[in-house]
């Protein structure tokens, strides 16, 4: 399960180091990575990436718009990286310019994948998306118990 909110900083080359106690939750020292729904990156452990790519692939048909678009922004710029020895992974430049990344990076585990934002562009997504989450809260608050 992997887990945790860090920040972390971009360096000139476009490498970001991964937490440790992330990079313990991933198996071996690979990643996928892909744009996310929002300004964001999205990285997964290769197993994980191939039951959603197949998921994908598999419920749209590429003759359906929709299907394509989702096919085209997720699925066609995903690529493998390798976690170096440092623990730092190289992100391409056309994923850092789509998710907006400059310097400082927000690095969360959602469980079973990694998000990556830009400082900046995350803190404006909580602010502009904080009504939402206030309602997303009392609709699920209905149907989770402790």
């Amino acid at each position: 399960m992997i887990t945790g909110q860090f920040r972390n900083s971009l360096d000139e080359k476009g490498r970001l180091l991964i937490p440790a106690k992330m990079r313990a939750e991933i198996p071996g020292n690979e990643l996928v990575i892909t744009r996310g729904i929002d300004r964001c990156l999205w990285l997964f452990p290769p197993e994980e990436w191939k039951t959603i790519s197949d998921s994908l692939m598999g419920a749209a048909s590429p003759f359906m718009k929709k299907a394509r678009l989702l096919q085209r922004r997720i699925i066609a710029p995903a690529q493998e990286i390798e976690i170096d020895k440092t623990g730092r992974i190289n992100i391409p430049s056309a994923l850092q310019e789509a998710a907006g990344l400059k310097r400082e990076c927000i690095i969360q585990g959602i469980k079973r994948f990694i998000e990556v934002w830009d400082v900046d562009e995350y803190e404006a997504y909580l602010e502009e998306s904080e009504s939402e989450f206030q309602e997303a809260a009392e609709e699920l608050g209905g149907r989770i118990s402790f």
